[in-house]
């Protein structure tokens, strides 16, 4: 595949001035997706501030149930590909080809709560979270840690 970065930076987000998508932002059908998409593309154009791609926890679950992995993510993306593309590409490229599975692995992940996560994740998130989340706002479930923090509500 060829690298466009003219074409990625049309589509581009600057992460150091805004947020990447929502966690419950769905591509190709995934929640996740549209969030990993924004954060590839920063990362491509050096504008990902304090987001990092890979490795990353809450794409390291999608990669994982799609099979696909961050490299060849990275390698479509980096060709300059719209969402449209890239719902088609990770169309033809998922492991998962039942769209029932599909849709219980999103909810599934939609209602993580934190004390459903690793030990390690839970020990983590339980000094991040009274760090950037909001003090006065509840957290219910794992995309609420980033929803809240990047004050999508």
């Amino acid at each position: 595949m060829k690298t466009d970065l003219e074409k990625v930076k049309r589509l581009g987000k600057d992460l150091r001035k805004g947020y990447p998508r929502s966690p419950r932002e769905k591509l190709g059908g995934y929640v996740i997706a549209a969030r990993c998409a924004d954060k590839c593309r920063a990362f491509l154009l050096e504008m990902n501030g304090e987001y990092n791609y890979w490795p990353c926890s809450l794409a390291s679950q999608w990669f994982a149930f799609t099979g696909i992995t961050p490299d060849q993510f990275k390698d479509v993306v980096a060709t300059g590909a719209t969402d449209e593309e890239l719902a088609r590409w990770i169309g033809e490229h998922s492991k998962i080809a039942d769209p029932d599975d599909v849709l219980k692995w999103n909810n599934r992940m939609r209602d993580m709560r934190l004390s459903d996560m690793s030990l390690h994740a839970q020990q983590y998130l339980e000094e991040y979270v009274p760090k950037f989340v909001p003090n006065h706002r509840p957290v219910y479930v794992w995309f609420d840690v980033y929803d809240l923090e990047e004050k999508r509500f």
